[in-house]
């Protein structure tokens, strides 16, 4: 693995999260089997990667949010079983939110050769005058197309040859005027986009103390439901909510707001209350999962996975005392749940992130890597028997499922 890594510093639902990379031995609170996998390094020098997708060709989709300092950096990179990696879309919008880091491509979900992307909220807002506020951008978003959705059809010939296409500012102007954009590459091939819903970027939410204090529309990650074509469903970290998007209309609503809970660091450090903070979100037969990273000072053992019902919006625990859940993902006929942590114990991300195996969520659990930095995303190759992890540092990893 690689050992530079870096401090980062993101974003979630009003707060700022100030990420600590020291991998020194692993604080780990929870009762949990020794780790019995290690990461295998794949590719790295990835911009931000947030989000991860397999096409049924067996390259592995990346979002990236892009680099610090430079707005057009978002890019989707495809990623071979053996490590090359090729540029599919540069040029998408990245801006500095208002703690500093990039925001722009986030989640991503593959169905069928269309891969839809959620966009972040980028430069919308900037700091406030106390943590955990924020204002409204006076020069506005540098992109129309932050805190979005893309509708992005990917040929099969496309995937197999392409050298990348290239977004524009015009062609953002286009997409925000409800219009398709067709790029093409220096090998004729054609890539098709469009928006499909565009969030309100942000909604007033005054303070007594910042009156003209806004919260942020900040799509974190997209997932679709099998018998439900129509629809997708999205996470929104800054607003603490799932959306659902009708495909048809292109129109959304909250499915299910989530709500804060008791801070059990309160009064030592940080507020009365932990934010929800969604974050990962995948599908197994007729439910959702959603990961609740919380929020600040993001103790240890406040996470939690959370199944809600796609048609009603009712929300269920289903695994609670997790440290900094991330991401979810049902395999194997929904036999186990792996679920990704950012890290492995609070307050503010002590130690490695991990990947941890429930075979019942009632049951005790299994880490099957704790070698993991700061990670975001994971994907599964069932021909493979291998997880694809995706790290804030610029690599993905990869670990065998036993």
């Amino acid at each position: 693995m690689n050992s530079n890594r870096q401090n980062r510093t993101i974003r979630h639902s009003g707060v700022a999260i100030a990420f600590s990379l020291a991998l020194s031995v692993a604080i780990t609170l929870l009762t949990v089997a020794q780790s019995n996998a290690q990461c295998t390094e794949i590719v790295s020098g990835l911009r931000n990667p947030l989000a991860t997708a397999l096409t049924n060709q067996g390259n592995l989709l990346v979002s990236e949010t892009g680099a610090p300092d430079k707005p057009r950096s978002g890019r989707i990179s495809m990623v071979a079983p053996n490590g090359h990696r090729r540029t599919l879309l540069r040029g998408l919008p990245s801006g500095k939110s208002d703690v500093g880091d990039p925001s722009g491509p986030s989640g991503i979900f593959i169905r069928g050769r269309t891969l839809y992307l959620a966009m972040g909220v980028g430069d919308v807002g900037i700091a406030g005058p106390f943590p955990g506020s924020a204002l409204e951008n006076p020069n506005g978003p540098s992109s129309p197309i932050f805190s979005s959705i893309l509708a992005i059809h990917l040929g099969a010939e496309t995937e197999k040859s392409t050298n990348g296409f290239t977004l524009t500012r015009a062609d953002e102007e286009t997409l925000a005027d409800g219009k398709a954009v067709t790029l093409s590459d220096n090998h004729h091939n054609q890539l098709v986009i469009r928006l499909v819903v565009d969030f309100p970027n942000f909604v007033p939410a005054p303070l007594p103390t910042v009156p003209n204090n806004i919260a942020v529309s900040n799509p974190y990650h997209v997932v679709a439901v099998d018998g439900l074509d129509d629809l997708l469903y999205v996470t929104d970290g800054g607003r603490n909510l799932a959306w659902q998007v009708d495909l048809a209309t292109r129109s959304f609503s909250p499915l299910v707001q989530f709500p804060n809970v008791p801070n059990p660091l309160f009064p030592g450090l940080g507020g009365p209350f932990l934010q929800a903070v969604p974050t990962g979100i995948a599908a197994f037969q007729d439910s959702l999962f959603v990961t609740l990273l919380r929020g600040a000072p993001f103790p240890t053992g406040a996470s939690s996975l959370e199944k809600v019902d796609p048609t009603t919006g009712a929300d269920t625990a289903l695994i609670t005392g997790l440290t900094d859940a991330i991401d979810v993902l049902p395999i194997r006929s929904g036999k186990y749940h792996l679920v990704l942590q950012f890290a492995s114990a609070g307050p503010f991300f002590q130690g490695p992130g991990l990947l941890l195996r429930f075979t019942d969520p009632a049951g005790p659990l299994k880490v099957l890597a704790d070698c993991l930095a700061n990670p975001t995303s994971m994907s599964y190759n069932t021909e493979t028997d291998t997880i694809y992890v995706s790290e804030l540092s610029g690599s993905v990893v990869a670990i065998p499922f036993h």
